[in-house]
């Protein structure tokens, strides 16, 4: 019934969306297949993508020619950049999305790229012949066969819902878990474990008295996430904050006895970053209120997402207490929040190309690997997709690095470092954020996976072309013109920064922390005219080089030193337990990563300098 697929991909949540289009567009006929069409690329939690680092991910993965910025920015209802009063390396893109859309536009760039086929259909097994994937089998007997697959399981392997004391199967509310997968790769060897992860209730917008919260705007001036030509949006729905207080803390309080997070009912291990609401009550008793997010989930409907009230107590009670919040006092549920513990495996048990080390060609992406986040996922099943193809092709993988992006930060933590709890991507996670900011994410990366030979990137390298050029002639224009005293003293007057005596050259003025090329540029008439000619995006990452500069070239430094470590190799065939000089936590660590870098080798948890510096004697170093 199937021909052989080149990939075949199982899950089609944002981890196995960008797999396929990614495997896709490098050349490879895909097989997506899926519980339910009716799904793809659904939000299952909030809807939004970005935030602080996570925005960077979502850049990053447009400039490597995934689809999440473009989709966002066609489906977004409100944007936002976060941290603007921070540094540039803190400034994340954020954006509602109507959730409705989002998947629907999904879906239709997905059917639109011919070399991507659908089966909908559980996958409860794989076909592996002599350490090496085949394909896999579905719920009703059939077997696809595939050169290589990718796993993009979600919530869903072996899902277990929770809702007080009341519990049932499931990978999402209404619809059924996953099974069969887990227990297959138990038998190949591989370990795993149980995660937990929650999400709120969903009410009611009619039965919200918004006058009672505070609003949140979106900018004045969004833009967006992708950098080619999408939608920028014209008119944004706003948000809302409200609080919790000590009367809706003492009403989830008498549900305590029957949380399963508390009477020992879930045994995974839940997110750190994104706690429930109980969980938050529990852990800063000193608190007497947490903020709450009231977010629209699309243009046309009255559903409304309430972040920040993840629950997996009783129905009753979080109706109870919602109603104690302020604007919530006639809120209306449309269903109540719940707690889903899923099947996960260490992601130590991977390369760093997240092909698996036990059998070949089968590769781990999203929350299988422990992470949380659609933005980390999507990231994690963008570059499954291009190193499946690449290994079916027996071409070397394509790695990331830490210093040249945030997923090169998070692919090696996962797999140095594993996670015992959901692993969310945070900026203070990366050692060169100066380095990986959310505006040249284009310039770093779009040229590396070009080079790959992925399909329809020649504009996308024309653009980076046009913008790395602009950008030096910013740059070359403030180092070679001078500004002038009388055009300028003015507004650095009113900025409270040392007026200007004699002309100096207009880098020096822009190197000041509270003035900006605009400030210059509206009181300069050669400035003005200049920056005229320049794109806006062009010029906003210029002024970051020439303030920034001296940050930058320490970060740099700091690069080269560490690629020191990266380019000395570990040969393969190294027994890391005849090694006796090195500890014996070390030996165990590095048998089971198997590190192929000294750089990797440094990172790994439990690895000393000291055993560093064994490795490298035992290199010839």
């Amino acid at each position: 019934m199937f021909s052989e697929y080149d990939i075949i991909v199982v899950g089609a949540g944002h981890a196995g969306c960008e797999a396929a289009v990614a495997a896709a567009n490098m050349g490879s006929r895909v097989m997506l297949v899926t519980m339910n069409m009716n799904t793809i690329a659904q939000m299952s939690c909030n809807p939004a993508m970005g935030g602080v680092a996570k925005g960077q991910i979502v850049r990053e993965i447009d400039a490597l020619g995934g689809y999440s910025g473009i989709i966002t920015d066609h489906t977004m209802i409100q944007f936002r950049m976060l941290n603007k009063s921070k540094g540039p390396a803190m400034w994340s893109p954020r954006a509602q999305s109507d959730r409705m859309l989002f998947a629907g536009k999904w879906r239709q760039m997905l059917e639109e790229n011919p070399l991507i086929d659908f089966w909908q259909e559980m996958v409860t097994g794989l076909i592996v012949k002599n350490g090496v994937v085949k394909g896999v089998k579905t719920g009703i007997g059939l077997e696809i066969p595939g050169k290589s697959v990718v796993l993009t399981n979600g919530t869903f392997l072996n899902g277990l819902i929770h809702i007080g004391e009341k519990q049932f199967g499931g990978g999402r509310a209404g619809e059924r878990a996953s099974t069969g997968i887990t227990e297959q790769l138990q038998e190949l060897g591989f370990e795993s474990g149980r995660m937990k992860t929650g999400t709120p209730a969903r009410v009611d917008g009619r039965s919200l008295d918004w006058s009672a919260m505070e609003e949140q705007p979106g900018d004045e001036n969004p833009t967006g996430f992708s950098y080619t030509d999408t939608p920028r949006l014209t008119k944004q729905v706003p948000c809302h904050i409200t609080y919790t207080s000590p009367e809706v803390h003492e009403v989830l309080k008498e549900g305590f006895h029957k949380s399963p997070m508390f009477n020992g009912r879930i045994q995974g291990h839940g997110p750190r970053y994104c706690p429930s609401i109980e969980d938050k009550i529990n852990r800063f008793a000193d608190r007497d209120r947490h903020q709450l997010f009231v977010e629209p989930e699309g243009w046309n409907t009255c559903e409304i997402y309430v972040n920040g009230f993840s629950s997996s107590l009783p129905e009753d009670v979080q109706f109870k207490a919602m109603r104690k919040i302020r604007g919530f006092e006639n809120a209306k549920m449309f269903r109540p929040g719940y707690a889903i513990e899923y099947d996960f495996f260490p992601p130590q048990q991977l390369r760093l190309s997240l092909e698996t080390k036990l059998v070949k060609n089968l590769f781990f992406a999203g929350q299988i690997n422990g992470t949380t986040g659609y933005e980390e996922a999507g990231s994690q099943g963008l570059m499954a997709g291009i190193n499946a193809h690449l290994a079916i092709n027996d071409k070397e993988p394509f790695i990331l690095k830490r210093s040249e992006a945030y997923i090169g930060v998070l692919i090696d933590d996962l797999v140095n470092k594993g996670t015992e709890e959901p692993y969310r991507m945070f900026t203070s996670r990366a050692e060169y954020r100066i380095l990986l900011r959310q505006d040249n994410a284009d310039i770093r990366l779009t040229p590396l996976v070009h080079k790959l030979g992925m399909n329809g990137l020649e504009e996308r390298m024309d653009r980076v072309a046009r913008k790395s050029t602009a950008i030096k002639d910013v740059v070359k224009f403030f180092e070679k013109n001078s500004a002038i005293p009388d055009e300028l003293n003015t507004m650095l007057a009113s900025k409270a920064s040392s007026l200007l005596k004699q002309k100096v050259k207009l880098v020096s003025v822009i190197g000041r922390p509270n003035i900006s090329i605009n400030d210059i540029r509206a009181h300069s008439p050669i400035v003005d005219e200049f920056m005229n000619t320049v794109d806006s995006e062009a010029i906003d990452s210029a002024e970051i080089n020439m303030k920034y500069s001296g940050y930058i070239e320490k970060e740099q430094e700091m690069v080269e030193k560490m690629n020191r470590l990266e380019n000395v190799k570990i040969r393969p065939e190294t027994d890391f337990h005849s090694l006796s000089s090195l500890s014996s936590e070390a030996r165990e660590k590095l048998s089971t990563i198997q590190p192929l870098t000294i750089g990797q080798a440094s990172r790994i948890s439990g690895v000393s300098p000291s055993d560093v510096s064994v490795l490298l004697v035992h290199m010839g170093r």
